[in-house]
């Protein structure tokens, strides 16, 4: 009779729940544009903060992310982020086959199609700009972690963060609402590259999200050493029971 293997420990399964829900949010709330009104003036957006809907769900991957590559190492976050990469198809099959299966209310049918019904746009630049940034998000963490001997938590998690979350918010926003708009795909979600109007610029929505995406990863530092160290002590103690 073959052993019963051992269940993963329930703080790793936390982490890749988070990652995952707040991953499948981030898809579903992408459409929505914010504006948030700032007391002061930011570079480019002015002194209206706008962005995506997505950008505090997506920020909390990150999070769930480097804390899982802290604890779990390299492989494993690369496996991490690509089986959830996969997984945002069966999210999407899962909503459009809802989506196009008949309705008993077409009036509320409509409705549920246009809120969960994300654009082509929307769709396409999450995707590309989730698997080259999180990947990217990995990268990063495990070299700065390799350079600075596996000290400094606080250096691997914003400077991997920071990076990587530059290259998302640019891909993100420039593919979906001007590269995919330019080449007629969405063109209703089309907006121009820079200045002002009634509606926010490509710019704008870029700094916008990456200016929260930034201030996110700075006061989540604290939680990641506080995630790590409360992992890592109940290992500890897993240890010396065992050893007992």
């Amino acid at each position: 009779m073959s052993a019963e293997r051992r269940p993963l420990p329930v703080d790793r399964l936390l982490l890749i729940a988070l990652f995952v829900t707040a991953l499948v949010v981030a898809q579903l709330t992408a459409a929505k544009i914010l504006s948030f009104q700032l007391p002061f003036s930011v570079p480019v957006a002015g002194n209206t903060l706008a962005l995506p809907g997505a950008a505090l769900a997506y920020a909390v991957t990150y999070f769930a992310s480097d804390c899982y590559a802290e604890l779990y190492g390299k492989r494993a976050a690369r496996e991490l982020v690509n089986v959830a990469f996969l997984m945002n198809f069966v999210v999407l099959a899962l909503v459009w086959s809802t989506i196009l299966a008949p309705a008993a209310d077409p009036e509320s049918a409509s409705a549920f199609a246009s809120v969960l019904g994300s654009a082509t746009n929307i769709v396409a630049a999450s995707l590309l700009a989730y698997v080259v940034s999180q990947n990217w998000d990995v990268i990063v963490f495990h070299r700065l972690k390799e350079y600075t001997d596996g000290e400094k938590l606080w250096l691997r998690n914003i400077g991997s963060t920071a990076s990587s979350q530059l290259i998302d918010t640019v891909i993100f926003v420039g593919v979906a609402f001007w590269l995919l708009p330019q080449l007629g795909v969405g063109a209703a979600l089309g907006l121009p590259l820079v200045g002002g109007g009634p509606v926010p610029s490509v710019a704008a929505l870029i700094v916008g999200q990456y200016v929260l995406k930034l201030a996110i990863a700075l006061i989540d530092t604290p939680f990641v050493y506080a995630v790590v160290r409360a992992v890592r002590d109940r290992e500890a103690g897993e240890r010396r029971a065992f050893a007992s």
